[in-house]
Protein backbone atom coordinates (compact mmCIF):
# COMPACT_ATOMS: atom_id res chain seq x y z
CA UNK A 1 0.00 0.00 0.00
CA UNK A 2 1.31 3.45 -0.96
CA UNK A 3 1.02 5.84 1.98
CA UNK A 4 0.83 9.62 2.18
CA UNK A 5 1.26 11.41 5.49
CA UNK A 6 -0.47 14.76 5.08
CA UNK A 7 0.03 17.41 7.75
CA UNK A 8 -2.31 20.42 7.77
CA UNK A 9 -0.57 23.60 8.88
CA UNK A 10 -1.60 27.16 9.64
CA UNK A 11 1.02 29.43 11.22
CA UNK A 12 2.52 26.40 12.92
CA UNK A 13 6.25 26.84 12.42
CA UNK A 14 7.04 26.24 16.11
CA UNK A 15 4.97 23.04 16.08
CA UNK A 16 6.61 21.83 12.88
CA UNK A 17 10.03 22.47 14.39
CA UNK A 18 9.12 20.40 17.42
CA UNK A 19 7.18 17.48 15.94
CA UNK A 20 8.05 17.11 12.27
CA UNK A 21 11.43 15.43 12.93
CA UNK A 22 9.67 12.44 14.52
CA UNK A 23 7.42 12.11 11.47
CA UNK A 24 10.37 12.17 9.09
CA UNK A 25 12.31 9.66 11.22
CA UNK A 26 9.51 7.14 11.73
CA UNK A 27 7.58 7.33 8.45
CA UNK A 28 9.67 4.98 6.33
CA UNK A 29 8.36 4.38 2.80
CA UNK A 30 5.66 7.06 3.19
CA UNK A 31 5.54 10.28 1.20
CA UNK A 32 5.18 13.31 3.48
CA UNK A 33 3.16 16.36 2.52
CA UNK A 34 2.43 19.60 4.35
CA UNK A 35 -0.87 21.19 3.32
CA UNK A 36 -0.52 24.85 4.23
CA UNK A 37 -3.64 26.92 4.88
CA UNK A 38 -2.18 30.26 3.73
CA UNK A 39 0.14 30.72 6.73
CA UNK A 40 1.38 34.24 7.41
CA UNK A 41 4.37 33.12 9.49
CA UNK A 42 7.55 31.66 7.96
CA UNK A 43 6.37 28.02 8.01
CA UNK A 44 7.01 27.55 4.31
CA UNK A 45 10.48 29.07 4.42
CA UNK A 46 11.32 26.79 7.35
CA UNK A 47 10.11 23.71 5.46
CA UNK A 48 11.98 24.59 2.29
CA UNK A 49 15.19 25.15 4.25
CA UNK A 50 15.08 22.25 6.75
CA UNK A 51 12.95 19.62 5.00
CA UNK A 52 13.29 20.07 1.22
CA UNK A 53 12.17 16.48 0.66
CA UNK A 54 8.66 17.27 1.96
CA UNK A 55 6.07 18.19 -0.65
CA UNK A 56 4.27 21.48 0.11
CA UNK A 57 0.66 21.89 -0.99
CA UNK A 58 -0.36 25.56 -0.82
CA UNK A 59 -3.99 26.48 -0.18
CA UNK A 60 -4.86 30.03 -1.22
CA UNK A 61 -6.83 30.80 1.95
CA UNK A 62 -7.33 29.39 5.44
CA UNK A 63 -10.02 26.85 4.64
CA UNK A 64 -10.10 25.25 8.08
CA UNK A 65 -9.55 21.55 8.74
CA UNK A 66 -12.30 20.31 6.44
CA UNK A 67 -11.76 22.55 3.44
CA UNK A 68 -8.00 22.61 3.83
CA UNK A 69 -7.72 18.85 3.63
CA UNK A 70 -10.31 18.51 0.86
CA UNK A 71 -8.40 20.94 -1.33
CA UNK A 72 -4.94 19.52 -0.64
CA UNK A 73 -5.93 15.87 -1.04
CA UNK A 74 -6.98 16.51 -4.63
CA UNK A 75 -3.27 16.44 -5.44
CA UNK A 76 -2.31 13.35 -3.41
CA UNK A 77 -2.32 10.05 -5.29
CA UNK A 78 -1.30 7.50 -2.63
CA UNK A 79 -3.73 4.71 -1.72
CA UNK A 80 -3.78 5.51 2.01
CA UNK A 81 -4.04 9.04 3.40
CA UNK A 82 -2.81 9.56 6.97
CA UNK A 83 -4.06 12.97 8.05
CA UNK A 84 -1.85 14.15 10.89
CA UNK A 85 -2.05 17.24 13.08
CA UNK A 86 1.07 19.37 13.18
CA UNK A 87 1.22 18.94 16.99
CA UNK A 88 1.60 15.13 16.96
CA UNK A 89 4.75 13.16 17.76
CA UNK A 90 4.83 9.71 16.19
CA UNK A 91 6.71 6.58 17.27
CA UNK A 92 8.55 3.70 15.64
CA UNK A 93 6.24 1.36 13.74
CA UNK A 94 3.20 3.63 13.88
CA UNK A 95 2.41 3.29 10.16
CA UNK A 96 3.10 -0.45 9.97
CA UNK A 97 0.46 -1.26 12.57
CA UNK A 98 -2.12 0.83 10.70
CA UNK A 99 -1.38 -0.89 7.39
CA UNK A 100 -1.45 -4.35 8.98
CA UNK A 101 -5.00 -3.70 10.18
CA UNK A 102 -6.11 -2.25 6.83
CA UNK A 103 -4.98 -5.46 5.13
CA UNK A 104 -7.30 -7.60 7.27
CA UNK A 105 -10.46 -6.36 5.55
CA UNK A 106 -11.45 -4.30 2.52
CA UNK A 107 -14.42 -3.09 4.59
CA UNK A 108 -12.14 -1.02 6.84
CA UNK A 109 -12.35 2.59 5.66
CA UNK A 110 -10.50 4.48 8.40
CA UNK A 111 -8.21 3.75 11.35
CA UNK A 112 -6.75 5.76 14.19
CA UNK A 113 -3.80 4.83 16.42
CA UNK A 114 -3.80 4.89 20.21
CA UNK A 115 -3.42 8.59 21.00
CA UNK A 116 -1.74 9.68 24.23
CA UNK A 117 -0.98 13.04 25.78
CA UNK A 118 2.33 14.81 25.19
CA UNK A 119 1.98 16.62 28.53
CA UNK A 120 1.04 13.46 30.46
CA UNK A 121 2.53 10.52 28.49
CA UNK A 122 1.01 7.92 30.81
CA UNK A 123 -2.50 9.17 30.02
CA UNK A 124 -4.71 9.02 26.97
CA UNK A 125 -5.25 12.18 24.96
CA UNK A 126 -8.56 14.01 24.84
CA UNK A 127 -8.70 13.94 21.03
CA UNK A 128 -9.43 10.31 20.32
CA UNK A 129 -7.71 8.32 23.11
CA UNK A 130 -8.10 4.62 22.14
CA UNK A 131 -11.00 5.11 19.76
CA UNK A 132 -14.09 7.28 19.45
CA UNK A 133 -17.71 6.41 20.18
CA UNK A 134 -20.98 8.33 20.16
CA UNK A 135 -24.15 7.96 22.17
CA UNK A 136 -27.72 7.98 20.88
CA UNK A 137 -27.92 11.74 21.55
CA UNK A 138 -24.85 12.51 19.45
CA UNK A 139 -22.38 13.14 22.28
CA UNK A 140 -18.87 11.88 21.44
CA UNK A 141 -16.63 10.11 23.94
CA UNK A 142 -13.69 7.73 23.76
CA UNK A 143 -12.26 4.49 25.01
CA UNK A 144 -9.98 6.12 27.58
CA UNK A 145 -11.73 9.51 27.76
CA UNK A 146 -15.24 10.38 28.93
CA UNK A 147 -15.92 14.12 28.78
CA UNK A 148 -12.89 15.68 30.53
CA UNK A 149 -11.79 12.58 32.44
CA UNK A 150 -8.65 11.02 30.96
CA UNK A 151 -7.66 7.48 31.95
CA UNK A 152 -4.13 6.30 32.49
CA UNK A 153 -2.91 3.84 29.88
CA UNK A 154 -2.36 0.60 31.79
CA UNK A 155 -2.75 -1.63 28.76
CA UNK A 156 -6.50 -1.96 29.32
CA UNK A 157 -7.21 -1.02 25.69
CA UNK A 158 -4.35 -2.81 23.96
CA UNK A 159 -6.66 -4.54 21.53
CA UNK A 160 -7.68 -3.59 18.01
CA UNK A 161 -11.35 -2.63 18.12
CA UNK A 162 -14.07 -1.48 15.77
CA UNK A 163 -15.08 2.01 16.87
CA UNK A 164 -17.57 4.64 15.74
CA UNK A 165 -15.21 7.47 14.80
CA UNK A 166 -11.49 7.97 14.37
CA UNK A 167 -9.73 11.08 15.61
CA UNK A 168 -8.82 13.86 13.20
CA UNK A 169 -5.54 14.26 15.11
CA UNK A 170 -4.30 11.13 13.33
CA UNK A 171 -6.78 9.82 10.78
CA UNK A 172 -5.80 7.10 8.29
CA UNK A 173 -8.32 6.60 5.48
CA UNK A 174 -8.46 4.81 2.14
CA UNK A 175 -8.33 7.35 -0.68
CA UNK A 176 -11.11 5.69 -2.70
CA UNK A 177 -13.50 5.55 0.26
CA UNK A 178 -12.69 9.16 1.24
CA UNK A 179 -13.63 10.20 -2.30
CA UNK A 180 -16.72 7.97 -2.38
CA UNK A 181 -18.00 9.78 0.73
CA UNK A 182 -17.12 13.17 -0.85
CA UNK A 183 -14.54 13.94 1.83
CA UNK A 184 -15.12 16.28 4.72
CA UNK A 185 -18.13 18.58 4.93
CA UNK A 186 -16.52 21.99 4.44
CA UNK A 187 -19.39 23.81 6.12
CA UNK A 188 -18.11 22.41 9.44
CA UNK A 189 -14.81 24.34 9.03
CA UNK A 190 -13.24 22.50 11.99
CA UNK A 191 -14.23 20.17 14.86
CA UNK A 192 -16.35 17.04 14.59
CA UNK A 193 -15.97 16.89 10.81
CA UNK A 194 -14.17 13.57 11.30
CA UNK A 195 -17.17 12.24 13.25
CA UNK A 196 -19.46 13.31 10.42
CA UNK A 197 -17.22 11.62 7.83
CA UNK A 198 -16.96 8.40 9.87
CA UNK A 199 -20.74 8.34 10.34
CA UNK A 200 -21.22 8.70 6.59
CA UNK A 201 -18.65 5.99 5.89
CA UNK A 202 -20.45 3.67 8.30
CA UNK A 203 -23.74 4.47 6.59
CA UNK A 204 -22.07 3.38 3.33
CA UNK A 205 -21.35 0.00 4.93
CA UNK A 206 -17.69 0.44 5.90
CA UNK A 207 -16.07 0.10 9.31
CA UNK A 208 -13.81 2.31 11.46
CA UNK A 209 -11.11 0.89 13.74
CA UNK A 210 -8.49 1.69 16.35
CA UNK A 211 -5.10 -0.01 15.88
CA UNK A 212 -3.69 -0.39 19.38
CA UNK A 213 -0.25 -1.35 18.06
CA UNK A 214 0.19 2.13 16.62
CA UNK A 215 0.90 4.86 19.17
CA UNK A 216 1.29 8.63 18.83
CA UNK A 217 1.43 11.57 21.25
CA UNK A 218 -0.70 14.69 20.81
CA UNK A 219 -0.12 18.14 22.26
CA UNK A 220 -3.64 19.46 21.64
CA UNK A 221 -4.80 23.04 21.15
CA UNK A 222 -1.99 23.76 18.73
CA UNK A 223 -4.21 25.76 16.38
CA UNK A 224 -7.26 26.50 18.56
CA UNK A 225 -6.93 26.29 22.34
CA UNK A 226 -9.31 24.11 24.32
CA UNK A 227 -10.39 27.20 26.28
CA UNK A 228 -11.39 29.04 23.10
CA UNK A 229 -15.05 30.13 22.82
CA UNK A 230 -14.66 29.58 19.07
CA UNK A 231 -13.96 25.90 19.74
CA UNK A 232 -17.06 25.71 21.97
CA UNK A 233 -19.13 27.25 19.18
CA UNK A 234 -17.87 24.82 16.53
CA UNK A 235 -18.25 21.74 18.74
CA UNK A 236 -21.84 22.46 19.76
CA UNK A 237 -22.99 23.56 16.29
CA UNK A 238 -21.34 20.70 14.45
CA UNK A 239 -22.55 18.09 16.94
CA UNK A 240 -26.15 19.13 16.29
CA UNK A 241 -25.43 19.07 12.55
CA UNK A 242 -24.18 15.48 12.80
CA UNK A 243 -27.47 14.34 14.32
CA UNK A 244 -29.69 16.00 11.75
CA UNK A 245 -27.55 14.84 8.81
CA UNK A 246 -26.74 11.28 9.77
CA UNK A 247 -29.01 9.80 12.43
CA UNK A 248 -31.36 7.02 11.37
CA UNK A 249 -33.56 7.77 14.38
CA UNK A 250 -36.12 10.56 14.71
CA UNK A 251 -33.88 13.65 14.74
CA UNK A 252 -36.62 15.93 16.09
CA UNK A 253 -36.88 14.09 19.41
CA UNK A 254 -33.10 13.76 19.73
CA UNK A 255 -32.50 17.43 18.93
CA UNK A 256 -35.10 18.56 21.49
CA UNK A 257 -33.35 16.59 24.24
CA UNK A 258 -29.97 17.90 23.08
CA UNK A 259 -31.13 21.49 23.17
CA UNK A 260 -32.28 21.08 26.75
CA UNK A 261 -28.96 19.49 27.74
CA UNK A 262 -27.00 22.13 25.81
CA UNK A 263 -28.91 24.74 27.82
CA UNK A 264 -27.81 23.01 31.02
CA UNK A 265 -24.22 23.07 29.75
CA UNK A 266 -24.58 26.77 29.01
CA UNK A 267 -25.73 27.55 32.54
CA UNK A 268 -22.84 25.51 33.93
CA UNK A 269 -20.52 27.82 32.03
CA UNK A 270 -22.37 30.80 33.53
CA UNK A 271 -21.98 29.46 37.06
CA UNK A 272 -18.24 29.14 36.44
CA UNK A 273 -18.06 32.73 35.19
CA UNK A 274 -17.35 31.68 31.59
CA UNK A 275 -19.83 34.04 29.95
CA UNK A 276 -18.15 33.91 26.54
CA UNK A 277 -18.71 30.14 26.35
CA UNK A 278 -22.37 30.60 27.33
CA UNK A 279 -22.72 33.04 24.43
CA UNK A 280 -20.90 30.60 22.13
CA UNK A 281 -23.50 27.89 22.82
CA UNK A 282 -26.31 30.35 22.07
CA UNK A 283 -24.57 31.39 18.83
CA UNK A 284 -24.01 27.73 17.93
CA UNK A 285 -27.73 27.08 18.17
CA UNK A 286 -28.58 30.16 16.09
CA UNK A 287 -26.09 29.08 13.45
CA UNK A 288 -27.49 25.54 13.48
CA UNK A 289 -31.06 26.82 12.95
CA UNK A 290 -29.91 28.85 9.94
CA UNK A 291 -28.31 25.71 8.45
CA UNK A 292 -31.35 23.42 8.86
CA UNK A 293 -32.56 23.69 5.21
CA UNK A 294 -29.11 22.77 3.88
CA UNK A 295 -28.69 19.98 6.44
CA UNK A 296 -32.09 18.52 5.55
CA UNK A 297 -31.09 18.46 1.89
CA UNK A 298 -27.87 16.65 2.80
CA UNK A 299 -29.86 14.25 4.97
CA UNK A 300 -32.12 13.34 2.05
CA UNK A 301 -29.10 12.70 -0.17
CA UNK A 302 -27.27 10.43 2.29
CA UNK A 303 -27.72 6.74 2.93
CA UNK A 304 -28.55 5.95 6.54
CA UNK A 305 -28.27 2.74 8.55
CA UNK A 306 -29.31 1.81 12.06
CA UNK A 307 -26.27 1.71 14.35
CA UNK A 308 -25.82 0.13 17.74
CA UNK A 309 -24.61 2.63 20.33
CA UNK A 310 -22.56 1.50 23.35
CA UNK A 311 -24.78 3.63 25.61
CA UNK A 312 -27.93 5.64 24.99
CA UNK A 313 -26.76 8.60 27.08
CA UNK A 314 -23.17 9.22 28.08
CA UNK A 315 -24.43 12.20 30.13
CA UNK A 316 -26.50 9.82 32.29
CA UNK A 317 -23.66 7.35 32.69
CA UNK A 318 -21.07 10.00 33.51
CA UNK A 319 -22.96 12.46 35.71
CA UNK A 320 -25.61 10.22 37.32
CA UNK A 321 -24.06 6.75 37.39
CA UNK A 322 -20.57 8.29 37.91
CA UNK A 323 -18.91 6.15 35.24
CA UNK A 324 -15.55 7.76 34.50
CA UNK A 325 -13.94 4.90 32.60
CA UNK A 326 -15.03 3.28 29.35
CA UNK A 327 -14.96 -0.21 30.87
CA UNK A 328 -17.48 0.92 33.53
CA UNK A 329 -20.18 1.74 31.00
CA UNK A 330 -23.29 -0.44 31.11
CA UNK A 331 -23.15 -2.00 27.65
Amino acid sequence: MDVAVVILNWNGKTLLEKYLPSVVTHSENAKIYVADNASSDDSLEFLADKFPEIVILKNKTNMGFAGGYNEALKYVEEEIFILLNNDVEVTHGWIGALLKLFKTSEKIAAIQPKIKSIQHPNKFDYAGAAGGFIDALGYPYCRGRIFDHLEEDQGQYDTDLEIFWASGACFAVRKNYFEEANGFDESYFAHQEEIDLCWRLKNLGYTIWCASGSEVYHQGGGTLAASSPRKTFLNFRNSLSNILKNSNHNPTAILFIRMVLDGVAGFRFLLKGQFSHFISIFQAHMSFYSRIPDLLKKRRDLKKRSHKFVVNSIVWHSFVLKCKQFNQLKH
